[in-house]
Formats: structure tokens, C-alpha cells, sequence
């Protein structure tokens, strides 16, 4: 029964999703939905993509093992991550009117710049899908009690996704997200509340109990080395999740810049409340079952909520479950999935052939997308990462790549192509030697060193050339804002965008 009511929520998502494909007619529509979406929809798509696998999977486990201390990343990097995004893209990169983050380095800076931190972005998107795809493997294994392995659900999570992301790129996308947000909620909501039920106390006693064993120590103990970790894993998170597409492609997917703002803030306050539901599930499951499931904490910790809600609830429990936690994969696998294909082929393809025409262009990015998608499910396949792992390490390549010359670029006038170049190189280098040479024995986060020499490439790239005296390339954020006005007014249907 189980299995059936899953099969038809999967088939009706699909439906969905293909029936918002009928209104892809531009590469703009694929990318970013016409530019048309409302406020609930772009809050609904904020909050659907970034509440995926390891929002239900990932944080829980983390958080029994290490408490709050643990998930500093996620949720408290990430839906801060959300808002300072909201603000920085809705007030200064939406009247730009573009496609991608790579399209505002070029503009801004050069080709060059364009395409290095074009790939950084790319690259980083590897780990957070392959999560997503090896989390709907291990659900498809869940539900059909081990008759699907983990690996062939991996495939067949991977082609019901694509099914609709290819055809419906970005109004697929948001209009699904819309849908399954509300199943999210009050999906998780039901089953947090058919969990307490089941623990003397209700969930007074669950919070007590978490109190009681150190879960709610957030800060840790005044340790110099410590606290520099703990710093540097919220800002991978933090700063390293700005430089990314899809969250750009949410923001500037809204009709209007404030909706693009208010949709965004929105969307990370309710993600940053409603993460804390899959922790409590799961932190009730092992006082439900202190000798099964509370023995699974060590080591298999990912699998206790599954495994609570098949083992201790009523089916139509289990439904509700297994629906929320298929929203929640899927609309942040496709959503994952769109924004580096659509980035690669923009920024780095389309360089080859700039005079290629609107409908030509979309169809390389279905193209790139099918490349991708084979490329992750490769990588999840051979991946021994936990899911949590996988989304945390995703980010640390754009936080000492693509984060500063994103923030000088747009706050700073004088930030110059050579500061940014210095800004890409520096970071990126002195992150990789850390990380392969000392690794986990350095005491400060390699991530970490890569952001602060990266910004202090960024400033010393520029500002030298200019105190000799050289010409330095770049463009001012405001005249870029003027020249987008000015390319609006003479936009036409085969060029509906800056380039």
C-alpha cells in the first residue's frame, strides 16, 4: 500500500512538472522562469530547494551525534547564507537583468573571470546533488523494504527528476517547489506529532531530555583552535553558498525586485524554524527505542527517522513521511541540477559561439543538463561521503574561489579584473595546499585561509596597478546598471538578455 501511494505521488509530481513545461518558450524562461514569479512561489522555491536530503537525513544524525555545536553550518550558515544573498541580488544585480552569476563576473570584470569562477561554481555542485540522488536511493530502498537497492535507486531517482527539469527547466522547478513545500510542512508536522505522542511527556519531555544531554550547547568551550573551526565551518556555508546559482535563480526569477528580496528572507526564516522538526523526529526516536534506534547513532545515524517512522507509526504516518521527504529530494535535486548546467552552458559554451540563436541555446542547455545529471550520478554511485558531508564540502571551493570577487565586485568600486584574478588564484591555491598537505591537522579551517588570502588578493590586485599609475579594466556596478536599462529597451525576442 505504501509503495502505491508513493508510485502515484511520484507520477502526479511528474504530471506537474511537465505540465509547467508547457510554458518554457525562451531560454530565459528556462533559466529563470520568464522573470514572473510571485511571492509565494519565490518564498515556496527558496525554501524547497535548500530543504533537501540532508535536511531530513543529514542535519538530524548530525545533531544527535554532535548537538547544536554540529549543525552550525546548516541551518544556522545556510539561512543566514539565504537573506544576505536576498539583499546583495535583489538591490544590486536584479536590474541587471541576466541569466547567471557568471554573466555579472564577465560584466563586471572579464572572460576570464567569467569562466574560472564559472567552474568553481559548477564543480561545487557535484557533492550537494550527488546527495540529493543518494538520498532518494536509500528512500526508494526504505520503502520497498530492500527490493530496489540503494544504487539502482540512485538511476531511478536520477530519471524521474530529469523527466521534467529537462523540458521544464525553471517554471517546472518553482511551480513544483510551491506544491511540495506544503506537503513538506505538513507532512513532517504530522509525523512530529504522532512521534511525541509516543514519548511519555509528550514533546515537553523530548526538549527536556535534549537540554538535559548537552544537545543545545551551540558555542564551544574557549578554545582559541576551536573556535576558529567552528567559525570557519558557518562561513563555508555562510559565504561559500552566496556565489551560487540557484539561489541566485530564485531571487531573480521574481516579477520585481522586492518581491525578489522579501520571498528570499522569507524563505530562509521558515527554512532556519522548520529544520529543527526532522532533529526533534529523530532525537524522539531514541527514546522511543534507546536500545535499536538509539544504537544506530554512531553509525547509522542517517537511517533513524526512516527507519522511527516505518517501525513506529500508523501507514497513513508513513505517507505522509514519505511524501514530505520526496518533496524535499526532489525539489532540491532539480533545482541542483538546472543551475550549473545552465551556468556552464551560458558562461563557458555559449562564449564559443555568441551569435547563437535563442532556441538553439536552450536546447544546449537541456543538453548540458542530461551531461551533468550522468556526471552526478557517477559521482554518488562511488561516493562513501555521508549526505551531510557531501552538502557541507560542496561550498568550500566558492568560498576561496568565487565569494570575494562576487562581494568586491558588487560593493566595491575599485575592485579591478587583476584584483579579482589575484582574489580567484590566491584563495583557490592556498585552500588546496592547506587542505592536501596538512588537512584535517591544520589548526585553522584550510577553507578558512583560502577566504582571508583571497580577500587580501582581491585589495592588494588592485589597488597596486592603480597606485602605479596603470590602466586597470573594470566596470562600475552602476554603469553596468545603466547599460542593462539601456540593452532592456532594445531587447528582441532572439536576445532577450544581456550579454
Amino acid at each position: 500500500m505504501l509503495l502505491w501511494f508513493v508510485i502515484l505521488y511520484l507520477m502526479v509530481s511528474v504530471g506537474i512538472g511537465l505540465f509547467a513545461a508547457t510554458r518554457v518558450h525562451s531560454a530565459k524562461d528556462f533559466a529563470v522562469a520568464g522573470r514572473s514569479l510571485p511571492f509565494p512561489v519565490v518564498m515556496a522555491t527558496v525554501f524547497a530547494t535548500w530543504f533537501g536530503a540532508e535536511s531530513i537525513f543529514g542535519i538530524s544524525a548530525t545533531f544527535l551525534k554532535e548537538g547544536l555545536g554540529g549543525v552550525v553550518a546548516d541551518p544556522f550558515g545556510s539561512s543566514i547564507c539565504l537573506i544576505l544573498a536576498g539583499l546583495l541580488f535583489s538591490r544590486y544585480l536584479y536590474k541587471l537583468n541576466i541569466l547567471t552569476l557568471g554573466d555579472f563576473y564577465r560584466m563586471r570584470f572579464n572572460r576570464t573571470v567569467e569562466v574560472i569562477t564559472t567552474l568553481c561554481i559548477v564543480i561545487s555542485y557535484l557533492g550537494w546533488v550527488a546527495a540529493q540522488i543518494k538520498a532518494l536511493g536509500l528512500l526508494f530502498f526504505t520503502v520497498t523494504d530492500g527490493g530496489i537497492s540503494q544504487e539502482a535507486g540512485m538511476v531511478l531517482g536520477m530519471v524521474l527528476v530529469l523527466t521534467y527539469t529537462v523540458f521544464g527547466g525553471m517554471f517546472s522547478v518553482a511551480i513544483l517547489d510551491f506544491v511540495q513545500m506544503i506537503v513538506m510542512l505538513g507532512g513532517l508536522l504530522f509525523i512530529a506529532m504522532v512521534v511525541a505522542g509516543q514519548v511519555d511527556g509528550g514533546a515537553a519531555a523530548v526538549i527536556d531530555h535534549a537540554a538535559a544531554a548537552g544537545k543545545f550547547k551551540f558555542f564551544p568551550d574557549p578554545d582559541p583552535w576551536l573556535w576558529l573551526t567552528f567559525v570557519g565551518t558557518g562561513v563555508t556555508m555562510m559565504f561559500g553558498s552566496i556565489p551560487q546559482q540557484d539561489v541566485f535563480q530564485r531571487v531573480t526569477s521574481a516579477k520585481s525586485a522586492k518581491i525578489a528580496l522579501w520571498g528570499s528572507v522569507t524563505g530562509a526564516s521558515l527554512y532556519f524554524v522548520f529544520t529543527f522538526v526532522p532533529m526533534f523526529i529523530a532525537y524522539a526516536g531514541t527514546l522511543i527505542d534507546p536500545v535499536v534506534l538509539g544504537g544506530m547513532v554512531e553509525n547509522e545515524a542517517e537511517l533513524i527517522v526512516p527507519k522511527l517512522v516505518t517501525a513506529y507509526t500508523p501507514l497513513i504516518a508513513q505517507i505522509f513521511f514519505y511524501g514530505a521527504v520526496l518533496s524535499a529530494i526532489m525539489s532540491t535535486a532539480s533545482a541542483t541540477l538546472l543551475a550549473p548546467s545552465v551556468t556552464f552552458a551560458e558562461n563557458v559554451l555559449r562564449g564559443f559561439s555568441p551569435q547563437m540563436g535563442d532556441h538553439r541555446f536552450l536546447w544546449m542547455m537541456r543538453a548540458v543538463l542530461l551531461g551533468f545529471s550522468c556526471l552526478v550520478l557517477a559521482f554518488a554511485l562511488n561516493s562513501q561521503a555521508s549526505i551531510f558531508k557531501m552538502v557541507e564540502n560542496a561550498y568550500k571551493i566558492t568560498l576561496a574561489g568565487a565569494f570575494m570577487p562576487l562581494v568586491a565586485g558588487i560593493l566595491w568600486q575599485r575592485a579591478t579584473s587583476q584584483g579579482a584574478l589575484a582574489a580567484i588564484f590566491g584563495g583557490l591555491l592556498s585552500w588546496l595546499m592547506v587542505e592536501f598537505l596538512i588537512g584535517e591537522k591544520s589548526p585553522v579551517p584550510p577553507q578558512l585561509i583560502g577566504l582571508v588570502i583571497s580577500a587580501l588578493g582581491m585589495v592588494a590586485g588592485s589597488l597596486l596597478p592603480q597606485w602605479i599609475g596603470h590602466k586597470v579594466p573594470g566596470r562600475p556596478l552602476h554603469e553596468l546598471q545603466h547599460h542593462a536599462a539601456m540593452e532592456t529597451h532594445h531587447a528582441t525576442p532572439e536576445h532577450p538578455h544581456v550579454r
